[in-house]
């Protein structure tokens, strides 16, 4: 396993840097998706209310690879995008589906006494979410944002199937090329060991930190 990564080590860390990048950008992409949607579901507005349920409930029930391939198929022959940009805009999208949800659920569970006192005291609706409640409700959903990061970050493999230079596409490329069925894969996991690990362990930390 050692003499195969050290002979192909810069297709391994060409791919660990591209799913880097990828988990980053749908990191953030999915995390302010996430929480516009959850909010579209809870505005005094039934329109935005809809809005915001009809994403979700599409979305979530769509397998990403089916997304990924959309915008890989269907959506690049218009405006000409490559493999890493289409699975990049699907890990996107199917993410934050769930992050929206798991948002609202932090949101409804904030006393609804919190919100009531902000209203009173003369708060616009946005100012009660962005002062009062969202503070309350982030520290609620740690556990389960840091989950959904985690998962993100192993979805990230779908952009193998598009050709988009990830860890996997790296992997499937040497197994083919070597013959190697087992070793690849095994350094894939390591690499990806390497993300996800300390990611979960930081949320667990952030978890315990809030709970005190």
């Amino acid at each position: 396993m050692w003499s195969l990564f050290t002979s192909h080590a810069s297709e391994f860390l060409t791919g660990f840097g591209w799913t880097i990048l990828s988990s980053v950008i749908a990191l953030i992409g999915s995390t302010i998706l996430g929480l516009g949607f959850a909010l579209l579901q809870i505005v005094p507005n039934r329109w935005a209310n809809l809005v915001g349920k009809i994403y979700i409930e599409i979305v979530r029930n769509i397998p990403l690879l089916v997304i990924t391939m959309f915008f890989y198929v269907v959506v690049a022959n218009i405006f000409k995008l490559n493999g890493f940009v289409s699975g990049t805009i699907g890990l996107t999208l199917y993410t934050s589906a769930f992050i929206a949800e798991t948002i609202r659920a932090g949101i409804n569970a904030v006393d609804s006494g919190q919100y009531e006192g902000g209203r009173a005291n003369g708060m616009s609706w946005w100012e009660t979410m962005r002062y009062i409640v969202l503070p309350q409700a982030i520290h609620l959903v740690i556990p389960p944002l840091g989950n959904q990061f985690v998962n993100l970050i192993k979805n990230s493999s779908v952009l193998a199937f598009v050709a988009g230079l990830d860890l996997m596409y790296q992997a499937n490329m040497i197994s083919q090329l070597t013959f190697d069925t087992f070793n690849p894969y095994i350094i894939v996991a390591i690499f990806y060991l390497m993300l996800t690990l300390p990611l979960s362990y930081y949320m667990r930390y952030l978890e315990e930190k809030n709970a005190h």
